[in-house]
């Protein structure tokens, strides 16, 4: 049975008329007098949180073109290309091949901003930047190279800091302490401390059950230990030495200066021109070590 609309009335309640548009200028007054909380974009810039996520970004001084992004990425986005240079070594020897980055491009209209290959990166040469005005009025311009992706890298905000109340990340103690008891959170270097603590005597009321066994095999164990891994811990510090062989090359002030003063004249961002600056400064400089 089909009954209309105007006849379905609640019983003991009348029919006022204009009372819904009442209602509705209530609420717009309510609205009305709220304050805004919208921003005049593109006048007024978004305060973006530090972790904001819009446009990868690579720091090309970090990479080392081991593939594993391009690898890792599903949509195969990224493009790489390089090529291998032998370096002769400077105290003689066997030259020492590298790959040198000729170009590192990723394709935005294939990128479904996973982050997988800002996670697999070993060497830290991928970063998440805050940037996002990067809009093209063609499909083909939003394949961004390395020199776009470089400038990206100099919006990066750092983290924000450790709440109140929260532990920084414990380093490892290393395969010397980790045979020893209560000190898996100590530094590398307490293995030698509690060597020079089980000679004090007040250390031993701490472990009754070590204090009995016998004195000279167990004494000779420890000293050992030591004898093996003190010559090893100097021999590891000393292996970072080669890459200190690649910072002979210094900044070419002229290069920076004059790049930074066109780029400052163009309306360039300061941060933005420093870095490009120092990057041209920096090739410059190599360039006139491999001639000179």
């Amino acid at each position: 049975m089909a009954v209309d609309a105007d006849e379905v009335r609640r019983e003991g309640q009348p029919s006022i008329p204009g009372l819904g548009l009442l209602k509705g200028l209530t609420v717009t007054l309510k609205t009305m007098l709220r304050p805004a909380v919208t921003q005049r974009y593109p006048d007024v810039k978004p305060d973006l949180p530090a972790r904001t996520r819009g446009v990868i970004a690579l720091k090309e001084a970090n990479c080392t073109v081991c593939y594993k992004c391009a690898r890792e990425c599903p949509d195969w986005c990224i493009y790489i290309d390089a090529h291998k240079e032998t370096h002769e070594p400077a105290g003689g020897g066997k030259g020492r091949s590298a790959k040198v980055l000729d170009r590192f491009a990723i394709d935005y209209a294939l990128c479904m901003y996973c982050g997988i290959c800002v996670e697999v990166c070993p060497f830290d040469a991928l970063f998440w930047s805050p940037e996002f005005e990067y809009a093209e009025y063609e499909v083909d311009e939003l394949i961004h190279e390395k020199e776009k992706l470089e400038e990206w890298t100099y919006k990066v905000l750092p983290p924000p800091p450790l709440e109140d109340g929260a532990e920084p990340p414990a380093e490892s103690s290393g395969s010397q302490s980790a045979g020893v008891p209560g000190v898996e959170t100590a530094p590398p270097g307490a293995a030698a401390a509690t060597v020079a603590a089980t000679s004090v005597p007040g250390v031993r009321s701490v472990s009754p059950p070590e204090t009995p066994a016998p004195a000279a095999p167990p004494a000779a164990a420890p000293a050992e230990a030591v004898a093996v891994s003190t010559p090893e811990a100097p021999a590891l510090k000393a292996q970072p030495a080669p890459s200190t062989e690649h910072k002979e090359v210094s900044l070419d002030q002229e290069t920076f200066d004059r790049v930074l003063a066109e780029l400052l004249d163009k309306g360039t961002d300061r941060r933005v021109a420093e870095g490009q600056a120092r990057r041209a400064a920096m090739i410059a400089a190599r360039k006139k070590a491999e001639e000179g």
